[in-house]
Protein backbone atom coordinates (compact mmCIF):
# COMPACT_ATOMS: atom_id res chain seq x y z
CA UNK A 1 0.00 0.00 0.00
CA UNK A 2 1.62 3.37 -0.66
CA UNK A 3 2.03 5.86 1.53
CA UNK A 4 -1.35 7.96 2.32
CA UNK A 5 0.13 11.27 0.96
CA UNK A 6 3.08 12.75 -0.68
CA UNK A 7 6.18 12.05 1.70
CA UNK A 8 9.31 13.19 1.84
CA UNK A 9 12.34 12.21 4.33
CA UNK A 10 15.10 14.79 4.18
CA UNK A 11 18.01 13.41 6.53
CA UNK A 12 21.34 14.26 7.39
CA UNK A 13 21.17 10.03 8.39
CA UNK A 14 21.02 6.97 7.20
CA UNK A 15 23.54 4.38 8.40
CA UNK A 16 25.24 2.85 11.24
CA UNK A 17 28.83 2.11 11.14
CA UNK A 18 29.62 -1.00 12.20
CA UNK A 19 33.04 -1.85 14.31
CA UNK A 20 34.77 -3.00 10.48
CA UNK A 21 34.43 0.35 9.58
CA UNK A 22 32.84 2.86 7.36
CA UNK A 23 31.89 0.67 4.64
CA UNK A 24 30.31 -2.13 7.02
CA UNK A 25 27.11 -0.45 7.65
CA UNK A 26 23.45 -1.33 8.66
CA UNK A 27 20.23 0.80 8.35
CA UNK A 28 19.22 3.22 11.05
CA UNK A 29 15.72 2.74 12.26
CA UNK A 30 14.85 5.36 9.80
CA UNK A 31 14.60 2.92 7.58
CA UNK A 32 11.55 1.25 9.70
CA UNK A 33 10.42 4.32 9.68
CA UNK A 34 9.66 5.08 6.36
CA UNK A 35 8.65 1.56 6.08
CA UNK A 36 5.56 2.25 8.03
CA UNK A 37 4.95 5.30 6.50
CA UNK A 38 4.61 3.72 3.29
CA UNK A 39 2.53 1.47 4.35
CA UNK A 40 4.99 -1.24 2.81
CA UNK A 41 4.69 -4.06 4.86
CA UNK A 42 6.81 -7.06 6.02
CA UNK A 43 8.88 -6.87 2.53
CA UNK A 44 9.48 -2.92 1.98
CA UNK A 45 10.90 -2.43 -1.71
CA UNK A 46 13.96 -0.05 -1.17
CA UNK A 47 15.61 1.48 -4.46
CA UNK A 48 18.69 3.82 -4.03
CA UNK A 49 20.02 5.98 -6.73
CA UNK A 50 23.83 7.14 -5.98
CA UNK A 51 24.45 9.63 -8.77
CA UNK A 52 25.68 12.28 -6.31
CA UNK A 53 29.01 10.28 -6.39
CA UNK A 54 28.64 9.36 -10.24
CA UNK A 55 27.19 6.09 -9.14
CA UNK A 56 31.00 4.40 -7.79
CA UNK A 57 30.78 1.08 -7.24
CA UNK A 58 31.67 2.16 -3.17
CA UNK A 59 27.83 2.92 -2.73
CA UNK A 60 26.53 -0.08 -4.19
CA UNK A 61 28.97 -1.74 -1.74
CA UNK A 62 27.88 -0.43 1.38
CA UNK A 63 24.05 -0.05 0.58
CA UNK A 64 23.91 -3.63 -0.16
CA UNK A 65 25.59 -4.74 2.51
CA UNK A 66 23.82 -2.52 5.02
CA UNK A 67 20.41 -4.75 3.89
CA UNK A 68 21.58 -7.96 3.80
CA UNK A 69 20.24 -9.93 5.86
CA UNK A 70 17.30 -7.93 6.62
CA UNK A 71 13.46 -8.08 5.78
CA UNK A 72 14.07 -5.31 2.80
CA UNK A 73 14.14 -5.83 -1.30
CA UNK A 74 17.02 -3.98 -2.11
CA UNK A 75 17.85 -2.54 -5.57
CA UNK A 76 19.24 0.23 -7.28
CA UNK A 77 19.21 2.08 -10.42
CA UNK A 78 22.33 3.86 -11.97
CA UNK A 79 22.51 6.18 -14.54
CA UNK A 80 26.64 5.45 -15.48
CA UNK A 81 27.43 4.94 -17.85
CA UNK A 82 23.65 3.96 -19.10
CA UNK A 83 20.73 3.43 -16.98
CA UNK A 84 20.70 -0.01 -15.71
CA UNK A 85 16.81 -0.84 -15.73
CA UNK A 86 14.82 -0.94 -19.32
CA UNK A 87 11.69 1.13 -17.44
CA UNK A 88 13.19 3.57 -15.41
CA UNK A 89 9.50 4.76 -14.01
CA UNK A 90 8.05 1.29 -13.75
CA UNK A 91 11.09 0.35 -11.35
CA UNK A 92 10.72 3.46 -9.53
CA UNK A 93 6.87 3.32 -9.09
CA UNK A 94 7.41 -0.20 -8.02
CA UNK A 95 9.33 1.00 -4.78
CA UNK A 96 7.80 1.91 -1.65
CA UNK A 97 11.12 3.50 -0.41
CA UNK A 98 13.70 5.26 -3.16
CA UNK A 99 16.78 6.51 -1.00
CA UNK A 100 18.61 9.00 -2.48
CA UNK A 101 23.04 8.99 -1.03
CA UNK A 102 24.74 12.12 -0.22
CA UNK A 103 27.54 13.46 -2.62
CA UNK A 104 27.09 16.52 -4.82
CA UNK A 105 24.23 18.35 -5.06
CA UNK A 106 24.62 20.38 -8.26
CA UNK A 107 25.80 16.84 -10.05
CA UNK A 108 23.28 14.61 -8.94
CA UNK A 109 20.48 17.26 -9.90
CA UNK A 110 22.46 17.67 -13.43
CA UNK A 111 22.14 14.35 -14.12
CA UNK A 112 18.58 13.66 -13.05
CA UNK A 113 17.74 16.61 -15.94
CA UNK A 114 19.44 14.94 -18.61
CA UNK A 115 17.57 11.86 -17.68
CA UNK A 116 14.13 12.91 -17.05
CA UNK A 117 14.21 11.58 -13.59
CA UNK A 118 12.51 15.12 -11.90
CA UNK A 119 9.19 13.99 -13.97
CA UNK A 120 9.24 10.59 -12.86
CA UNK A 121 10.47 11.03 -9.45
CA UNK A 122 7.48 13.89 -9.08
CA UNK A 123 5.29 11.04 -10.30
CA UNK A 124 6.60 8.61 -7.95
CA UNK A 125 5.81 10.82 -4.79
CA UNK A 126 2.33 11.88 -5.90
CA UNK A 127 1.90 7.89 -6.19
CA UNK A 128 2.82 7.32 -2.27
CA UNK A 129 6.69 5.86 -2.63
CA UNK A 130 8.37 7.67 -0.15
CA UNK A 131 10.88 9.62 -1.21
CA UNK A 132 14.17 10.18 1.39
CA UNK A 133 17.72 10.63 1.69
CA UNK A 134 20.75 11.79 3.02
CA UNK A 135 23.34 15.18 2.61
CA UNK A 136 22.60 15.90 -1.22
CA UNK A 137 20.04 13.33 -1.14
CA UNK A 138 18.31 16.01 1.22
CA UNK A 139 19.02 19.46 -0.23
CA UNK A 140 17.84 18.43 -3.90
CA UNK A 141 13.96 18.08 -2.96
CA UNK A 142 14.35 22.02 -1.74
CA UNK A 143 14.85 25.20 -3.29
CA UNK A 144 18.47 24.48 -2.54
CA UNK A 145 20.85 24.90 0.20
CA UNK A 146 24.54 25.47 1.16
CA UNK A 147 26.78 22.66 -0.58
CA UNK A 148 30.29 21.61 -1.06
CA UNK A 149 29.92 20.67 -4.49
CA UNK A 150 32.01 23.09 -6.13
CA UNK A 151 34.94 23.21 -3.65
CA UNK A 152 35.48 22.57 -0.12
CA UNK A 153 34.81 26.38 0.43
CA UNK A 154 30.63 25.95 0.74
CA UNK A 155 28.87 27.99 -1.67
CA UNK A 156 25.24 28.59 -2.39
CA UNK A 157 23.36 26.02 -4.54
CA UNK A 158 19.83 27.15 -5.46
CA UNK A 159 18.88 24.82 -8.64
CA UNK A 160 17.54 21.99 -6.86
CA UNK A 161 14.24 20.19 -7.57
CA UNK A 162 11.83 23.00 -5.43
CA UNK A 163 8.88 20.57 -4.77
CA UNK A 164 9.57 21.57 -1.00
CA UNK A 165 9.46 25.65 -1.06
CA UNK A 166 12.25 25.79 1.41
CA UNK A 167 16.10 25.80 2.00
CA UNK A 168 17.40 23.14 3.19
CA UNK A 169 20.66 22.89 5.40
CA UNK A 170 22.45 19.42 6.26
CA UNK A 171 25.14 18.26 8.44
CA UNK A 172 24.50 21.84 10.64
CA UNK A 173 26.14 20.62 13.89
CA UNK A 174 29.44 18.75 12.22
CA UNK A 175 30.60 20.99 9.51
CA UNK A 176 31.49 24.45 10.90
CA UNK A 177 30.49 26.24 7.61
CA UNK A 178 27.15 25.24 7.58
CA UNK A 179 25.38 27.33 10.39
CA UNK A 180 26.86 31.00 9.32
CA UNK A 181 26.45 30.55 5.33
CA UNK A 182 22.77 28.98 5.61
CA UNK A 183 22.19 32.33 8.30
CA UNK A 184 24.15 34.29 5.60
CA UNK A 185 21.59 32.87 2.74
CA UNK A 186 18.69 33.30 4.08
CA UNK A 187 19.46 36.65 5.23
CA UNK A 188 20.49 38.11 1.90
CA UNK A 189 17.55 36.21 0.56
CA UNK A 190 19.69 34.03 -1.67
CA UNK A 191 17.40 30.91 0.32
CA UNK A 192 13.87 30.89 1.35
CA UNK A 193 12.70 29.53 4.95
CA UNK A 194 15.08 27.11 5.48
CA UNK A 195 15.10 23.93 7.57
CA UNK A 196 18.49 22.57 9.19
CA UNK A 197 19.48 19.08 10.52
CA UNK A 198 22.01 18.06 12.90
CA UNK A 199 23.67 15.17 12.18
CA UNK A 200 21.68 11.80 12.94
CA UNK A 201 18.01 13.58 12.50
CA UNK A 202 15.66 13.95 9.40
CA UNK A 203 12.67 15.57 8.07
CA UNK A 204 9.25 14.35 7.39
CA UNK A 205 7.36 16.39 4.99
CA UNK A 206 3.88 15.22 4.15
CA UNK A 207 3.05 16.64 0.97
CA UNK A 208 4.81 20.28 1.65
CA UNK A 209 4.19 20.33 4.93
CA UNK A 210 6.89 19.77 7.80
CA UNK A 211 5.40 17.50 9.45
CA UNK A 212 7.91 16.88 12.36
CA UNK A 213 11.33 15.75 13.10
CA UNK A 214 12.61 12.79 13.76
CA UNK A 215 16.41 11.10 15.29
CA UNK A 216 18.50 8.10 15.46
CA UNK A 217 20.29 9.46 18.30
CA UNK A 218 19.59 12.19 21.28
CA UNK A 219 20.78 15.45 22.38
CA UNK A 220 20.31 16.73 18.56
CA UNK A 221 17.69 19.11 16.28
CA UNK A 222 16.35 20.35 13.90
CA UNK A 223 16.34 23.95 13.35
CA UNK A 224 14.13 26.47 11.10
CA UNK A 225 15.63 29.91 9.44
CA UNK A 226 13.44 32.47 9.27
CA UNK A 227 14.77 36.16 7.71
CA UNK A 228 12.78 38.96 9.98
CA UNK A 229 11.82 42.57 8.34
CA UNK A 230 14.94 43.93 9.34
CA UNK A 231 17.42 41.64 7.21
CA UNK A 232 18.09 39.35 10.71
CA UNK A 233 17.51 35.42 10.89
CA UNK A 234 15.13 34.33 13.33
CA UNK A 235 16.56 30.42 14.58
CA UNK A 236 13.92 28.56 16.14
CA UNK A 237 15.29 24.95 17.70
CA UNK A 238 12.59 21.83 16.78
CA UNK A 239 13.17 19.05 19.18
CA UNK A 240 13.01 15.75 17.00
CA UNK A 241 11.05 12.48 18.25
CA UNK A 242 13.73 9.98 19.22
CA UNK A 243 12.43 7.08 16.74
CA UNK A 244 12.61 3.34 18.56
CA UNK A 245 15.00 0.95 17.60
CA UNK A 246 14.25 -1.59 15.58
CA UNK A 247 13.52 -5.19 16.08
CA UNK A 248 16.93 -6.41 15.87
CA UNK A 249 18.55 -3.44 17.88
CA UNK A 250 18.53 -0.91 15.34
Amino acid sequence: MPASEPTIVATSMGYFSRRRGPWDARPSQLFDHMAELAQAGDAPRVCYLGQAVGDQPTGLTVFYGAFANTRYRASHLALFPMPTVDDIRAHLLAQDIVWVGGGSVANLCAVWRVHGLPEILHECWQAGVVLGGVSAGSICWHAGGATDSYGPDLRAFTDGLGWLPYGNGVHYDSEEQRRPLMHRLVADGTLPTSHCTDDGVGLIYRGTRLAEAVADRPDVAAYELVRADDGTVRETRIEPRLLPAGPDGR
